[in-house]
């Protein structure tokens, strides 16, 4: 029985899309870092960044369950003296949909020099439309 080992040159990325309405932001979130990751794949390295793409289309219309809305916070630093600004989910998501789902995949992502690469292969749209449309993404149930 032999051990194969994933070198550079074999690594095959596939392109999948997401719509996010009406999904639990949570759930989607850790489908999305397990396809980033490369797990679903059964040759799976975790030190070789073997992960496909992700695409996730309106992220405006994402869930949370429970009052996320109004008492989850999002904290962030500018860099001087008393200047940590806060903002709560609800506010986020009328601002910035897309950044709600980057921070909730970045935070299930494992802490090392493959986040941000893997980061980097994750689209997120706020509407139904995306620019992907030449890969040929296939449509990924959650």
């Amino acid at each position: 029985m032999k051990t194969t080992l994933l070198r550079k040159q074999d690594i095959k990325r596939n392109w999948w899309v997401v719509d996010a309405s009406g999904k639990i932001l949570g759930r989607l979130a850790t489908k999305i870092a397990y396809i980033l990751m490369g797990k679903h794949k059964r040759d799976y390295t975790p030190y070789i960044d073997n992960g496909d793409f992700v695409v996730v289309i309106n992220a405006e219309k994402i869930m949370v369950t429970g009052k996320k809305l109004e008492d989850k916070i999002y904290y962030h630093h500018t860099g001087y003296l008393g200047h940590l600004k806060s903002d709560t989910l609800g506010g986020l998501l009328e601002k910035h949909p897309e950044r709600v789902i980057m921070f909730a995949v970045k935070r299930m992502l494992p802490k090392n020099k493959l986040q941000k690469k893997r980061l980097k292969r994750l689209k997120i749209y706020a509407g139904p439309e995306h620019p992907h449309s030449a890969q040929l993404p296939k449509q990924l149930e959650v």
